[in-house]
């Protein structure tokens, strides 16, 4: 992969990891819930959905994804219900802001929230057509396809941490900074409204 290629590709990167969606949600719900520094395993099971997308692609599992009506549906049902799963979640969260004494207490532990990231990047097809749609006009189909892969992981893994540490920060220090319950509660239910808005956008996707 040339020079000029791998900057195009870190423009399309940043791009994808900006527009909102699942992930923006979810660490911003995560860092107004439980800060930053505990977001950062949320991220990282962000990062690990987004390397299996990669591999589902690279490997042509995304074309079989892409051609068969049943396999997308199946994968789209199981994203549309553990978005409203986190939709219902949301509403339901304690009107109050955890403080730092409590973290340790809370039953979302690193192993849950590294779960969590993990399967709404993973369980998204939407993001898989477009990966499949956006990655081959970045990959050399004269060089080896292996090493080209692993750059455009690693360079798409990158830029969405930035990204998403970008969200989560922004909820830490801004939206944690409104501590009142009724605060917590209209904050909780924008949330879970946006995870059914975005469960709503997935079950009416459909693929070019």
């Amino acid at each position: 992969m040339s020079l000029q290629v791998w900057l195009a590709f870190i423009v399309a990167a940043l791009l994808i990891s900006l527009s909102p969606g699942p992930g923006a949600i979810s660490c911003m719900a995560s860092g107004m819930r439980y800060g930053y520094r505990r977001t950062l395993a949320n991220i990282a099971g962000m990062q690990l959905g987004i390397a299996l997308q990669l591999v589902v692609v690279g490997i042509g599992l995304g074309a079989l994804l892409a051609a068969s009506a049943f396999a997308f549906e199946l994968v789209r049902a199981v994203g549309v219900a553990y978005l409203c799963y986190l939709a219902w979640q949301q509403l339901h969260a304690p009107d109050k802001p955890v403080e730092i004494g409590q973290q340790s207490h809370s039953p979302s532990s690193p192993r849950a929230l590294l779960t969590h990231g993990f399967l709404v990047n993973a369980s998204n097809p939407k993001a898989t057509i477009f990966l499949l749609a956006v990655l081959p006009q970045f990959i050399d189909a004269q060089a080896p396809a292996l090493p080209q892969y692993l750059v455009c992981m690693a360079t798409l893994t990158a830029t969405d941490l930035v990204v998403m540490s970008g969200y989560a920060l922004f909820a830490s220090r801004v939206l944690r900074l409104l501590r009142e319950p009724h605060h917590i509660r209209w904050m909780n239910r924008g949330f879970g409204g946006m995870f059914m808005l975005a469960a709503g956008f997935l079950a009416l996707f459909r693929r070019a």
